[in-house]
């Protein structure tokens, strides 16, 4: 065959130059062929996987959540102080409201309303306390009105027995000396807002007409609310008694400008520095010392002469005044420069006087 029918004969020309080469390179060996995946893996590069990126479907709740998160983080942190009771907080939850942002206004506008209110409760609390009605000696809550303050003060205008008076024509009797059983004690003083009050311990006591009183304290006007005869003195001390079955006895001690008065004087150097406020003494006093040596007195039947005005009161008012100094008044007009009540009507009340 010629060669030019060989090469135009590719299919029979690749076996034979394959038997050719297999020739001259002795037999071929299985290890010496690698199998085909093995060449392919040999001249092939590894392929570099690249993960597409993955995206996050959010379903439209989902999102709502995302963004409330970026609001709250976003909001300064509020500090809460311990001890703090009127602070309300407000836990935020998110939910699948519509307007996320809207309800955490809404919220944080009912924690501030809420805070508000609460002191507001307690001040209407504070001014619906049930708190003693405020009586003076004068002005819009004056005698005058004491009355009208408070139904417990009603006797004020409506009694026919109330005190003080201004004694005059008292008849002229053997009264029963007064039985004065008074001891050095200890005492207590306050200010209590209308007065200079003196409590003294239990254990001093008058007895009068077969009746045992027990002194239970003693209290000052200026100026005097008692008169005799149409006089009035610079000042009163009133030494009240109660009895057994809750009668009230007092002995009304007339004081006029003179000379300083120990008791007074006693009185004066415990006084307290505040309104309401009691202190006690460290001394003790002798109430008998109060006394004027003439034991004579007026006697009738009265009242209070503070609200609520209770009638059925014995009044003893020793004829004998005490002394007391211009710096002792000033002291007390400091304090209460006018406690007196005016002048009641005596009505045609019996008045005895001592011989």
């Amino acid at each position: 065959m010629r060669l030019s029918n060989f090469t135009s004969c590719p299919a029979l020309l690749a076996p034979l130059i394959l038997a050719v080469f297999a020739l001259s390179n002795g037999p071929a060996r299985a290890s010496d062929v690698p199998p085909a995946h093995a060449t392919e893996r040999a001249e092939l590069p590894k392929p570099v996987v690249v993960a597409p990126p993955v995206v996050a479907t959010q379903d439209p709740l989902s999102k709502l959540r995302q963004r409330l998160a970026t609001k709250l983080s976003s909001a300064p942190a509020v500090a809460v102080e311990a001890g703090q009771p009127d602070l309300i907080s407000v836990g935020l939850k998110a939910s699948a409201s519509p307007a996320p942002e809207a309800a955490s206004r809404s919220a944080a506008a009912g924690g501030t309303t809420a805070a508000r209110r609460k002191p507001a409760a307690k001040e209407s609390t504070l001014h619906e306390a049930d708190h003693p009605a405020h009586w003076t000696y004068d002005g819009n809550a004056g005698p005058t009105a004491w009355s009208t303050l408070k139904p417990e003060f009603a006797k004020c205008a409506s009694g026919t027995r109330q005190s003080p008076i201004d004694i005059q024509g008292g008849i002229r009797v053997d009264l029963e000396p007064v039985q004065f059983d008074y001891k050095p004690t200890s005492f207590r003083v306050l200010d209590n807002g209308h007065t200079v009050q003196v409590n003294v311990a239990p254990g001093n006591s008058i007895e009068v007409n077969g009746r045992r009183f027990e002194l239970v304290q003693f209290h000052f006007h200026r100026p005097s609310e008692e008169r005799i005869d149409g006089k009035q003195f610079d000042m009163v001390a009133h030494l009240v008694h109660r009895d057994i079955d809750g009668r009230l006895a007092v002995v009304a001690v007339l004081l006029e400008r003179g000379s300083a008065h120990q008791v007074v004087q006693t009185v004066w150097n415990n006084l307290p520095l505040e309104k309401g406020e009691e202190l006690a003494a460290r001394a003790t006093m002798n109430v008998a010392d109060l006394l004027p040596a003439d034991r004579s007195y007026f006697t009738y039947m009265g009242s209070l002469t503070t609200p609520p005005c209770s009638e059925g009161v014995l009044w003893m008012v020793m004829k004998t005044p005490m002394p007391i100094s211009d710096a002792q008044i000033g002291i007390f007009t400091h304090l209460y420069p006018m406690n007196a009540r005016p002048i009641q009507a005596s009505a045609g009340r019996l008045i005895k006087q001592s011989n």
